[in-house]
């Protein structure tokens, strides 16, 4: 480190600190500081440090607490992230994609009853399946926003229309710094799922209010036709609630699955899923805050379990795949303490996790079954 600017950066960290030791290495330095309230003087430091192309890491060692700090290395420039024109053309082609899979879903639920015309609904539905996970997304930017961390537009993800499967895999945001400290990991990662979520109950009780419901006996004849089957994917207790609130989904009745109501249950299902404690997810973000890399590691697979025994295993294979590349993110700063109004919001989260969870037909609990159509 023989850059004229690392005289600039020693003076910088004994301005801000008290050192007792410092040592300079062929590729970093190392400062051991006295300082136990270190956690705000450190975020202050990493930004500073961020300006000057350097990053900076605390460690403990022999219980002792040392500042490494490093130069920069060579950033490789990824043409496909670094271009504006990709989250754009992967938003047109997932908005293209949601377009058709709810013309040809409205039509499905037009051959047993009319609900609308297969173009307005297919407007409807994707308004209500990209809001979902549009604020989604816009949670986490706004977040890091606030904590100083810039990111990139949302990569949409396209799936597979029409085939009764996701027309969309969600989206994703890359951080373009490091993540300082567990604080500003946790409230990044939280409030993209409560964004969303609140989006995905709007759109459930929307589509909730105007779902169909049709007789048993003729829900029978179809049964029989095989123009109508049980939904089997499991609902979300979310999902229930709201179709309760206004008088549907009893023993006694068919509640037909309206593209609406699938594209909360989509927002449902991938709230839950990225609250579960696994890999990088979000919820595998905030377990990673709480409970530390090895535990981490442990709740992830636990994670991957869970999705096999629910019936989501390609859900499942996807993490454990992806997940071999990596379990988390390490913030530089990984010591300082969680507040108690997080460790709060973890609980809650949880609980949110279970209220998202769809629950299988092979589960017994005491609510109604739905019968929904495809």
């Amino acid at each position: 480190m023989s850059e004229p600017s690392t005289e600039n950066v020693i003076s910088l960290v004994y301005s801000m600190f008290k050192v007792i030791k410092f040592n300079k290495e062929n590729y970093s330095l190392e400062f051991k500081i006295e300082d136990r309230d270190f956690n705000s003087k450190f975020e202050e430091l990493a930004r500073k440090l961020e300006d000057l192309s350097y990053i900076g890491k605390l460690e403990k060692m022999d219980n002792e607490i040392y500042i490494i700090i490093q130069k920069f290395p060579p950033r490789k420039k990824r043409k496909l992230v670094s271009s504006s024109w990709i989250p754009r053309i992967l938003f047109t082609v997932v908005v293209v994609f949601v377009m058709i899979d709810g013309f040809y879903r409205t039509n499905w639920v037009n051959a047993i009853i009319e609900i609308g015309k297969p173009e307005e609904m297919a407007i409807i539905y994707t308004v209500s399946l990209l809001g979902i996970l549009g604020i989604h997304e816009l949670g986490h930017m706004i977040a890091a926003k606030i904590h100083g961390l810039k990111t990139t537009w949302p990569y949409f993800i396209p799936g597979i229309p029409v085939l009764g499967l996701l027309p969309t895999f969600g989206a994703i945001i890359i951080p373009k710094g490091p993540m300082i400290n567990r604080k500003i990991l946790f409230d990044i990662a939280i409030a993209g799922p409560i964004a969303g979520l609140i989006v995905a109950i709007i759109v459930s009780l929307y589509g909730a209010y105007t779902a169909p419901v049709i007789e048993p006996d003729i829900a029978l004849q179809l049964h029989e036709e095989g123009n109508l089957a049980n939904f089997s994917f499991g609902e979300p207790l979310f999902l229930k609630g709201s179709l309760s609130l206004f008088g549907k989904g009893g023993p006694d009745s068919e509640v037909i699955l309206t593209p609406v109501l699938w594209a909360a249950w989509i927002g449902f299902f991938i709230t839950f899923l990225n609250l579960m404690p696994a890999w990088q997810l979000d919820g595998g973000h905030m377990a990673r805050t709480f409970f530390g890399a090895k535990w981490h590691k442990y709740c992830t697979y636990g994670s991957l379990v869970l999705l096999a025994i629910i019936g989501f295993e390609v859900a499942a294979l996807m993490i454990f795949f992806l997940s071999r590349r990596g379990l988390s993110a390490k913030p530089l700063d990984d010591m300082s303490p969680i507040s108690k109004n997080r460790k709060l919001a973890y609980i809650g989260i949880i609980v949110l996790a279970i209220l998202c969870l769809p629950i299988p037909e092979h589960i017994c609990l005491p609510f109604s079954r739905n019968a929904c159509i495809f």
